[in-house]
């Protein structure tokens, strides 16, 4: 079993968190058939709502629910579906539409990301109606009449634990090993740590996955370069086989559990250094990193992906919050030029692997004294005068928590 933490995405609204607790389902044949019958019918509301808006500017939330009855009476297998799943696909249409039109108004650089059809749909969603946990919570039932039916589920994480008003959502997730069911759970997680001071400055890079101020460095486990030449092996099999064919179907299935399999290994990596950068330091300062603008850089966008330095920070941040710490990210300009004894810059490229300050005479590894320099732009600068950022720090925690921004002058 899978336990992800992400910001509440089904219309709640405000800064409500939950926390999504995933199992493995047991289906038989004819419970696939029915719940990719589902996921089709989610992606067809989806699509034809989109359409609707995209043909009738300036409709707002109220006709797009409208449009959804429509599509209830006109087609027999969308009413088959469950009313509110059908409206949390209308839900993914208008957050779609929000944040298209909130990047136009905020004039963010480059696409904004104007709401596009789904092809490949892979999940169902349900509120709190369409299904029913049985009494000891080790199976669910979807009562709609798509014929899904009873499901088993296998997890270590006993849901017992959890009253159930407060599961919020249900999931049903297709993947490329099988179906998960996901319980979005709206609950006060936070824990409490042991007493620290200590303060860490971290630098990712592709060298090391990451270098602290303290001196030490993480090992870049680099998970896809070490299978992928066995990936690209499963995937030249496909177009071996005719199309069509069960062979075919098979090779593709091999080809996506092997990418499933590195997806879930950087994932359990950067959960695990982020818990315990988080339960060893009050504050943890990092680079305020645009990684999709980085990805850009074609020699190095693989080796980028594969460190998944994003998915790092997501999982910071959610420690964080969790144990009542402050995550900090901060303007990453100059952090590998400048010096973290004197403040001065000294230009050197990527090859250049260890900083020499020719004002100071200071020696020390590269990524060191950048991550000394990032810890360095919230705490000041000890008396030096140099400016260290142009901007302001931005506190990635949320609540009580939230670091005031700095700016040292």
């Amino acid at each position: 079993m899978y336990i992800k933490y992400r910001s509440e995405r089904w219309g709640q609204g405000g800064d409500a968190r939950v926390l999504v607790m995933e199992y493995k389902a047991v289906v038989n044949k004819n419970q696939k058939i029915a719940i990719n019958e589902a996921i089709r019918t989610s992606q067809f509301v989806r699509n034809k709502v989109l359409r609707y808006w995209m043909d009738n500017r300036g409709v707002g939330k109220k006709e797009l629910y409208r449009y959804n009855t429509q599509l209830r009476d006109e087609f027999k297998f969308v009413k088959d579906l469950n009313s509110h799943a059908c409206q949390a696909s209308v839900e993914n249409v208008e957050r779609a539409i929000n944040r298209f039109f909130d990047k136009c108004k905020k004039g963010k650089p480059g696409k904004k990301g104007y709401p596009r059809f789904k092809k490949h749909s892979r999940s169902v969603e349900y509120k709190q109606s369409g299904w029913k946990l049985h009494p000891t919570k080790r199976r669910i039932t979807f009562t709609d009449k798509k014929g899904v039916g009873g499901l088993k589920l296998l997890g270590k994480w006993d849901i017992n634990t959890i009253d159930e008003k407060l599961i919020k959502r249900v999931r049903i997730v297709k993947r490329a090993d099988g179906f998960y069911v996901q319980f979005c759970v709206k609950v006060d997680n936070t824990q409490p740590a042991p007493d620290t001071t200590s303060e860490v400055g971290i630098d990712v890079g592709l060298e090391y996955f990451y270098s602290d101020s303290n001196g030490n460095h993480e090992h870049n486990p680099r998970f896809l370069r070490k299978v992928e030449k066995d990936i690209k092996r499963s995937q030249r099999k496909i177009y071996k086989k005719k199309k069509g064919s069960s062979g075919r179907r098979k090779a593709r299935g091999v080809y996506a559990r092997k990418h499933l399999r590195v997806t879930r290994q950087r994932n359990e990596h950067a959960s695990r250094l982020a818990r315990n950068l988080c339960l060893l330091n009050s504050m943890v300062v990092l680079e305020d990193l645009n990684v999709s603008g980085l990805v850009r850089n074609h020699k190095l966008a693989s080796s980028i992906v594969d460190a998944s330095w994003y998915l790092f920070r997501q999982w910071l941040e959610y420690f964080g919050r969790k144990f009542g710490r402050e995550v900090i990210a901060v303007p990453p300009h100059y952090t590998s030029q400048e010096c973290s004894n004197c403040g001065v810059r000294t230009q050197k490229s990527l090859s250049t692997r260890t900083h020499y300050c020719s004002h100071c005479g200071h020696i020390e590894q590269r990524d060191i004294n950048a991550a000394k320099v990032i810890l360095s732009r919230v705490n000041g600068r000890g008396g030096h005068p140099q400016t260290n950022a142009s901007g302001v720090v931005v506190p990635t925690s949320v609540g009580s928590n939230t670091c005031k921004s700095k700016q040292r002058r």
